[in-house]
């Protein structure tokens, strides 16, 4: 189906939009190209709404905003925002009033005319999905990256030929209800994640699954053997599985051996030859190569592993200042990716941690910690949660601050030179950002001002 084919169906319907985000924004303006009766709906009340959505309303969207944003309101179709829940009862009830619900993400794989390499998990999306895309572009190919990873791609989706090829970031949010699979799916990991949103750990699982569960024959499904959740899910795959290990040696897929890593026992890149730090981002590697199997060379992923320095709020490297070195990981939204970044040093870390609390287990960060950290600054309502980890295992020195002022300060009054400051809270942001981009660029512009001295 194409886009004016999508769009005419929905002429003369009404048509809501649940939440007005960044990845809704272009389907509102998609709907009002085509003359649809539109309504936007969002939590943020008028005097905070940003100049982009007022300017929605100029083309013609209705608004209706506020706490109440979805009482009171009715229509044909509802496209559900991600982070919505779909079994909240003002959505329940608009379904028992006849409602039909979709997506944005739901229409674009409707309307996409190529393959598309759909990339979930806990940890890791957005670096494999950047890999994926990188590795692809090198290798000659016209190719659209987008989904969570920032960029919606619906409004792009009548530019793309059957030849080219769509890599997608897809949250658990995003796949919850969605009733279409990827042609090649990537699950890098899972462990416990916006259980703040989603019901139980079961209903987050289920949802990642979406990424393949309508897959055919002729789809690829690359899992992480090491995790004992992903690993699970082979016997449920309709088509060919690919896994990649660090532990152990699949029979069809990536192993790491040596500092080498592997596909199907032939070697395609050494560590030391990847410019990202960590055996973290091993694994993304390992999973990026199985995904381009046969769509690039291996001079082609050797390039990127040379080239790419790393996504920005990814262990990213800030400046050094007396010789320690700050880096940024404000992604670390949850413990298991936080981990992940702490075992990345060779050097002890003070770490920078904190936020949110989406109600997920801390007690893994404490032991890495023991092992890593020298010294922890902690803020925000997961800073109990985390100190408790922290102390279940280790005397560390732990200091507790109210902002990322006070916690600059205080990394920059401990540290000693040869020594790294790590912004990795392990929280979500958004008890005091609006998300951990914010976050990330207020470490970066503090770090950037301290005082020489």
């Amino acid at each position: 189906m194409t886009v004016t084919e999508y769009f005419t169906r929905l002429q003369g319907k009404r048509v809501l939009v649940l939440g007005l985000g960044v990845s809704n924004r272009p389907l509102v303006r998609l709907l009002l190209r085509f003359g649809i009766d539109v309504t936007g709906c969002d939590r943020t009340p008028r005097e905070k709404l940003d100049p982009e959505v007022l300017e929605l309303e100029r083309l013609g969207a209705k608004l209706h905003l506020g706490d109440d944003y979805l009482t009171g309101i009715s229509g044909d179709v509802a496209f559900r925002t991600p982070g919505l829940h779909p079994g909240k009862p003002e959505l329940q009830a608009l379904r028992a009033a006849g409602t039909q619900f979709t997506s944005e993400m739901e229409a674009f794989f409707e309307v996409c005319p190529c393959r598309i390499i759909g990339v979930t998990g806990s940890d890791g999306k957005t670096t494999t999905s950047t890999l994926i895309s990188e590795i692809l572009k090198h290798a000659g190919h016209h190719v659209w990256t987008g989904g969570n990873i920032g960029t919606p791609l619906l409004d792009q989706a009548e530019h793309m030929t059957p030849d080219d090829l769509v890599v997608l970031e897809l949250s658990s949010f995003q796949l919850m209800d969605l009733r279409h699979s990827c042609h090649i799916a990537v699950v890098t990991n899972l462990a416990p994640n916006h259980l703040d949103v989603h019901r139980d750990m079961a209903e987050y699982i289920d949802a990642k699954k979406h990424i393949f569960t309508r897959q055919t024959a002729q789809d690829v499904l690359i899992l992480n053997a090491d995790n004992t959740i992903t690993a699970g899910f082979a016997p449920e795959a309709a088509g060919e599985v690919r896994m990649f290990s660090r532990q152990t040696v699949p029979a069809h897929g990536a192993s790491f051996r040596d500092g080498v890593i592997r596909r199907d026992g032939v070697p395609v890149v050494r560590q030391e030859e990847i410019k990202i730090p960590g055996l973290h981002n091993v694994e993304n590697y390992m999973a990026a190569i199985l995904a381009v199997e046969g769509l690039a060379s291996d001079e082609d992923i050797r390039y990127v592993a040379r080239n790419f320095g790393g996504v920005e709020h990814r262990i990213e490297f800030v400046r050094e200042k007396d010789g320690v070195k700050f880096y940024n990981d404000s992604i670390a939204s949850s413990p298991s990716r936080a981990i992940a970044g702490l075992r990345s040093f060779s050097e002890k870390v003070i770490l920078i941690a904190g936020g949110y609390d989406k109600h997920i287990p801390y007690d893994p960060l404490g032991p890495v910690a023991a092992e890593t950290v020298s010294a922890a600054i902690l803020m925000g309502d997961t800073a109990p949660a985390i100190q408790a980890a922290i102390r279940a295992c280790s005397e560390l020195p732990i200091y507790r601050v109210k902002d990322m002022e006070e916690a600059v300060l205080t990394a920059r009054r401990l540290a000693e030179p040869g020594e790294v400051v790590f912004l990795s809270p392990a929280s979500a942001s958004f008890d005091m950002y609006k998300d951990f981009e914010e976050r990330g660029d207020h470490f970066k512009r503090l770090v950037t001002a301290l005082m020489e001295g």
